[in-house]
């Protein structure tokens, strides 16, 4: 199981967040987030949104740390890609 993590260089209501994403399913990005505490509530479209204080424990969790090109690239390149207004939560 390999899940992705991009920089923490996006704002968003006071703070820096990175995307965490699957490049295999829905199902073992969530499976990575409930065992690392990561609420259901954070996942948007196709990706968990995690503040910055949180990206070094997830890394040490084991999500690789990637661009954010890469991000988008991984989450295309596996079919999961979902923009915004288009398709379901996953």
């Amino acid at each position: 199981m390999t899940v992705y993590i991009d920089p923490p260089e996006w704002p968003g209501h006071g703070r820096l967040w990175s995307h965490l994403v699957s490049d295999v399913s829905y199902a073992e990005l969530h499976a990575f987030a409930d065992r690392s505490g990561v609420p259901r509530r954070a996942f948007e479209r196709d990706h968990y949104d995690v503040p910055s204080h949180r990206y070094a424990e997830l890394v040490a969790a084991g999500a690789v740390e990637v661009s954010s090109r890469e991000v988008v690239r991984l989450l295309t390149a596996a079919g999961l890609r979902r923009r915004k207004g288009g398709g379901v939560s996953g």
